[in-house]
């Protein structure tokens, strides 16, 4: 995870730095032009003078629309990157040359994982996911507690119990786990119990 940490701020530096780039190049331009430093006759003009002779053309407009769609696709795609933390589907256990490989499933694991921390008294729900990468793979926990719940007890028991029991599974020596804790508002909790 650490390294698609790197790989996105690394991208985000370099996009901001090209954006920024070109920002100031055309804004370095227009006040160039505008004090008159290529000829008078730009610096009197307009931007729409500048343009009018495109504008009769009628290719034009879609030229336009195509790259506003263009750079909203890629500022959308730019803004889902952010949010997306990259979860792992398999997870390869064993591979022995003569005796095949063996692979957890991700989905399975989480749901082994939920299982293990549900059965623990003050629970109400939780919800697992496995992150990161195959070589440093990591652990979400989100639980919800009931209001009489102890969280120590059950951050023990989730540090004792349910991560050694994932890490087994995996094979690591360390498998770095972030539980939160929350509790379920009352009214909510009648909600969901009604």
């Amino acid at each position: 995870m650490a390294d698609d940490v790197r790989r996105s701020a690394r991208g985000n530096r370099w996009g901001l730095v090209i954006v920024g780039l070109v920002l100031t190049v055309g804004g370095a331009g227009a006040l160039a032009a505008g004090l008159g430093l290529f000829g008078g006759a730009l610096a009197s003009s307009t931007l729409g003078d500048a343009v009018s002779p495109l504008a009769g053309l009628a290719w034009v407009p879609y030229v336009i629309a195509v790259v506003a769609v263009i750079v909203a696709v890629l500022a959308l795609r730019w803004l889902l990157v952010q949010g997306r933390t990259p979860s792992i589907d398999r997870f390869r256990v064993a591979t022995d040359p003569g005796e095949g490989r063996t692979e957890v499933m991700g989905a399975s694991l989480s749901q082994a994982l939920e299982d293990g921390v549900g059965r623990c008294p003050g629970v109400s729900r939780a919800r697992a996911r496995l992150i990161g990468s195959l070589r440093q793979p990591r652990v979400r926990l989100d639980v919800v507690l009931t209001d009489d719940a102890d969280p120590r007890a059950v951050w023990e028991y989730c540090a004792t119990e349910v991560v050694p029991r994932a890490r087994e599974t995996l094979e690591v020596d360390e498998l770095r786990t972030v539980i939160r804790m929350s509790v379920l508002p009352a009214g909510r909790r009648e909600r969901a119990l009604a």
